[in-house]
C-alpha cells in the first residue's frame, strides 16, 4: 500500500487544486481535488467541498469526501460522474481510504 500512496501524492502534485463541477440540474459547486488516481484499470477522482468545515484542533481530523469515475464524451472531454454500483465505490473507498489515510511508516 505504501506504493499506492506515493502513486497518489505523485499525482495530486500536477493537478489543480479545485474543480467547478455543474450537477444535472446545472447548479455549480466548487470542490477541491485531494487526489487522482487508477485503480483496476480505470481513473478516479477523489474530491471534497471546498467549504466543508475544518475539524477543530485536537479532533479526530475527519475529510468529507466524494470518489467520482473519470470518463470522456463523444469530443474527449472529461466528465467527472458519481459511480452508481455500490460494490464498485467501496471498493475503490477501501482502496483510496488505505492508500490516502493509511498510516505512514516515518522509519521507512
Amino acid at each position: 500500500m505504501a506504493d499506492n500512496k506515493k502513486k497518489i501524492e505523485e499525482m495530486a502534485e500536477n493537478l489543480p487544486e479545485t474543480y467547478t463541477l455543474t450537477d444535472e440540474e446545472g447548479n455549480e459547486f466548487e470542490v477541491e481535488l485531494l487526489a487522482s488516481f487508477e485503480f483496476e484499470g480505470k481513473q478516479y477522482r477523489a474530491i471534497t467541498p471546498v467549504d466543508a468545515a475544518p475539524a477543530k484542533k485536537g479532533e479526530d481530523q475527519m475529510i468529507e469526501y466524494d470518489i467520482l469515475d473519470v470518463t470522456a464524451d463523444e469530443n474527449g472531454e472529461e466528465l467527472l460522474t458519481s459511480i452508481e454500483d455500490d460494490e464498485e465505490f467501496d471498493k475503490v473507498a477501501d482502496f483510496f481510504d488505505d492508500a490516502f489515510f493509511g498510516e505512514v511508516d516515518y522509519d521507512a
